[in-house]
């Protein structure tokens, strides 16, 4: 019987509870209404304010020594690497630190950077020319990206040109933005100076805005291979033009590239154009762009090499005065036995061959002095451009 009477006391006390009354044994002031609050203060604690300028931002209440603390927006940003401010360049923290660490830092190939800005002298020069207009060329930033992150970078409208580095046997990437395609148009076609090229969207380019911007790319890459020509000849051929970014896929998503962005002004116009090349692509020249920068001869001490060349005037090397040269099979050869008579083609007044290993270096005539044989050099087999230009190094 008791606990039909503990039931049944249970069922009146929710009844009141329900209907706004007090509880059994309490006012109004300490009853349902309290609680109520109680609980709506409560989950108001934990959903917090919306009206903060960041985001949103839950802590947990404290409501015992075994409670958890959850992170705010902020600490999460933290921790992550990503603060959302693009001035702090190369100090990333956190994951995004740990994702960027597995790319290579062009600045360990100090030669690339002296490549482009020889780069960026010859194609104010050359586009000077090419526009007959004033053009300015400014190197915004070297920067290593993967490959993949930079075509899905790609502002569209655009023209990719692939090209192709035949001694690297390799491909890299040149990107021309709408703004330059149009300011180009504009400039080659006779557009008036001092007013804005006009843009035109939502529509593909046209063959004779292709066949222009194409001329300038070729432009582009003759001075991009007149660049590298002090470290080594590279030939950049134009393969292909393309305007969607997934048909100028040149290398793995995940691979690493080296990405060039050029500044191109003229006057109240320009653009810019984007120059990437993959590192599988400089790999075979990876030494030559490893060297420092000592002058304008790119890498190359004048002092030591001047050193060097008078010390090998005195280097000692040993030459073989031959008389002729005999062949036959080797089962002649082989079949030789003490006694045996070589018959020679030569005769006392025969010129003989002086050599340096197997290069000939002169002809000469063999006699005798004292008890001693000599040889006599008749005639010299270095051609007189390459004596004079050793005597000018030896001086």
């Amino acid at each position: 019987m008791s606990g039909d009477v503990d039931q049944d006391a249970m069922m009146a006390e929710w009844e009141t509870e329900a209907n706004g009354e007090p509880a059994a044994g309490g006012d109004g002031s300490s009853g349902g209404a309290t609680d109520d609050d109680a609980f709506a203060a409560e989950w108001e604690a934990m959903v917090g304010d919306d009206d903060g300028g960041g985001g949103t931002s839950i802590d947990a209440a404290a409501e015992g020594p075994g409670s958890e603390r959850i992170l705010n927006q902020d600490e999460i940003d933290n921790l992550l690497g990503f603060d959302g401010s693009e001035d702090d360049e190369g100090s990333d923290s956190g994951i995004r630190a740990i994702i960027d660490s597995g790319l290579v830092s062009y600045e360990r190939l100090p030669m690339l950077e002296i490549v482009f800005d020889r780069l960026v002298r010859m194609m104010t020069t050359s586009l000077r020319n090419f526009t007959s207009d004033n053009v300015e060329v400014s190197l915004d930033n070297i920067s290593s990206i993967r490959f993949g992150d930079y075509l899905n970078s790609i502002p569209l409208p655009a023209i990719l040109a692939v090209f192709r580095a035949e001694q690297l046997d390799n491909y890299g990437l040149l990107t021309v933005d709408s703004n330059l395609i149009y300011s180009i148009v504009d400039v080659l076609l006779g557009g008036h100076r001092g007013t804005a090229a006009m843009r035109v969207e939502g529509r593909p380019y046209t063959t004779i805005e292709r066949q222009l911007v194409q001329k300038m790319i070729k432009v582009v890459l003759e001075d991009a291979q007149r660049a590298f020509a002090p470290l080594t000849q590279v030939d950049f051929t134009l393969d292909r033009i393309e305007t969607n970014p997934r048909f100028a896929a040149i290398a793995r998503p995940a691979n690493a590239a080296i990405l060039v962005r050029l500044r191109i002004d003229m006057e109240d116009r320009g653009g810019r154009i984007e120059l990437m090349l993959p590192y599988s692509t400089l790999e075979p020249i990876r030494k030559l762009l490893l060297q420092q920068f000592m002058g304008e001869k790119f890498g190359r001490d004048n002092i030591w090499e001047s050193h060097l060349a008078s010390q090998l005037w005195s280097t000692a090397i040993d030459v073989q005065a031959v008389l002729d040269d005999y062949k036959a099979p080797l089962s002649t050869v082989m079949n030789l036995k003490v006694g045996d008579t070589i018959m020679l083609n030569v005769t006392p007044d025969s010129d003989i061959s002086i050599r340096c290993g197997s290069i000939p270096v002169a002809t000469a005539k063999i006699g005798r002095k004292g008890h001693n044989v000599a040889v006599r050099v008749s005639k010299s087999l270095t051609s007189p451009s390459i004596k004079q230009q050793l005597l000018e190094q030896q001086r």
